[in-house]
């Protein structure tokens, strides 16, 4: 459990909005964007919300509501959807900005990560969430595989709680070191002891605030003995799975996909990230069998063989989303991540039509509302959540995030979506509502001051340790 004294810290200064959680808001937006396609976009919009739930948008709606939000000069959407990150990681942001692949699963799996204790794993969630919803995301997969034993997953599971995030927490299994006649982890089954533990205890339902997935090693870390247990027991348990992949040729079972498809295992519950090697017949398998795929475009374009798949992925008829990765690579920031993707795509696009002799196009080939789906409710769908969060739609949870409009940067604004996706970053995130409860507003995370500078402060502390015993100094850092 977390320490009592942070916990009653945390109760103090959200208490106020868990107390009036069923109360009515109205908010009265500058511009609304709700992504829901049977209810556009509005200027001058209204959202009324209640207790946790919207139950209502449009104009005028003419509502009594116990609060009222004056947000003329702000841009309400949904929050974004942080599909696939590394939250464990955050205390060694920034240590592999100039590594490559083999750096990081030496130093990383084979090292720094051997020296996390549980409260490691807490302080980096916390951290991490904490610095998500400041950049304006409401819902993180927290793809957590440096778990060992229940302790390292229960703190993991803390720090998300303690953050206020909405998190889907994807219990994942180390990549330690094989010692001398022992066992790989690439022959190891997904502990069921952890995961039941898990489901049948403090995440047994699936309509809490966190819930919970599988973070499995899938083929191409993994026997097909051990793809099957997974997979199996995932659906056993009625969780999503998420997998790794990698380039063919470093594959444990080069053609597990193919045979997870034949074998009845790869479907809708079950979500592939990057897949740079991928060609056209992989991503049509993935897109025909309903499974989603989740790019990490910043930290594949860093060092990742092969193509981002955002481009190819929609092209097969996939519905792409995004996701972080790892912070020791590159910024937590979404809005980053989905302007990198959306720039990405349009020059695969424009180049594989030079290719086909069909240069110059006559027109944008992906548009910006398409980006923000991705970072959205394609998120949403990738994990089951789109009947509850990605759009902000009656019946859904509030969501909700507020961009200051009239910012240096941002003013004027003519259309919100291209405002949103092109202009945008997370400094202009001046609000964020999380099933009905106020997380970040006027430009700061509601939680005390003094509280979060002795978390990060606790952080730094966790991160030189692990390093200072993982004897590893980051290489060009001052003395």
């Amino acid at each position: 459990m977390a320490a009592p004294l942070y916990n009653d810290i945390l109760r103090l200064f959200h208490g106020r909005n868990e107390n009036v959680h069923m109360k009515r808001v109205l908010i009265r937006c500058g511009w609304l964007v709700t992504l829901d396609p049977d209810i556009g976009d509005f200027k001058h919009g209204e959202l009324l919300f209640s207790g946790n739930r919207i139950e209502a948008v449009g104009r005028n709606l003419g509502a009594t509501a116990d609060e009222t939000i004056d947000a003329g000069d702000k841009i309400v959407m949904p929050g974004l959807v942080n599909a696939h990150m590394h939250t464990w990681e955050t205390a060694l942001r920034g240590i592999g900005a100039e590594w490559m692949t083999a750096d990081y699963l030496r130093h990383m799996h084979l090292n720094l990560a051997t020296r996390y204790r549980p409260e490691d794993n807490y302080l980096g969630n916390l951290i991490g969430a904490l610095a998500q919803i400041d950049a304006g995301v409401t819902t993180l997969v927290d793809w957590c595989h440096n778990i060992t034993g229940i302790e390292l997953a229960e703190r993991a599971v803390d720090g998300l709680v303690d953050s206020g995030i909405r998190a889907v927490f994807a219990h994942g299994t180390a990549k330690p070191p094989t010692a001398e006649g022992a066992r790989p982890f690439t022959d190891i089954p997904h502990p069921r002891e952890r995961i039941e533990a898990l489901r049948k205890g403090r995440l047994a339902g699936d309509d809490g605030r966190v819930t919970l997935a599988m973070a499995i090693l899938g083929p191409d870390w993994g026997s097909w003995e051990v793809v099957e247990h997974d997979i199996r027991m995932a659906r056993e348990l009625g969780l999503v799975s998420s997998s790794h992949t990698r380039r063919r040729e470093d594959c444990v079972v080069p053609d597990g996909y193919r045979r997870m498809a034949e074998a009845g295992l790869l479907g809708p519950d079950h979500n592939l990230v990057h897949g740079t090697s991928y060609d056209a017949a992989d991503l049509k398998l993935i897109v025909d069998h309903g499974a989603s795929l989740t790019s990490t475009v910043l930290v594949e374009l860093h060092h990742h063989i092969g193509d981002t798949q955002v481009a190819a992925f929609r092209a097969a008829g996939g519905l792409p989303s995004l996701g972080i990765d790892v912070e020791p690579f590159t910024t937590g920031q979404m809005f980053r991540e989905m302007q990198a993707a959306l720039l990405f795509a349009r020059g695969k696009e424009i180049r594989n039509n030079a290719l086909r002799g069909n240069s110059p196009l006559k027109t944008i080939p992906v548009r910006s509302r398409e980006a923000l789906e991705w970072t959205t409710i394609n998120g949403a769908k990738a994990f089951g959540l789109d009947s509850r969060i990605g759009t902000l739609s009656p019946s859904k949870k509030a969501d909700i995030v507020m961009l200051r409009a009239d910012d240096v940067n941002m003013a004027p604004v003519y259309d919100p979506i291209t405002s949103i996706v092109e202009i945008a970053g997370a400094g202009n995130v001046d609000t964020v509502i999380i099933d009905g409860i106020t997380r970040k507003q006027n430009g700061k995370l509601t939680i005390a001051d003094d509280v979060l500078r002795q978390r990060t402060e606790e952080l730094k502390q966790s991160g030189a340790r692990i390093m200072r015993e993982g004897n590893y100094r980051v290489a060009g850092a001052p003395n």
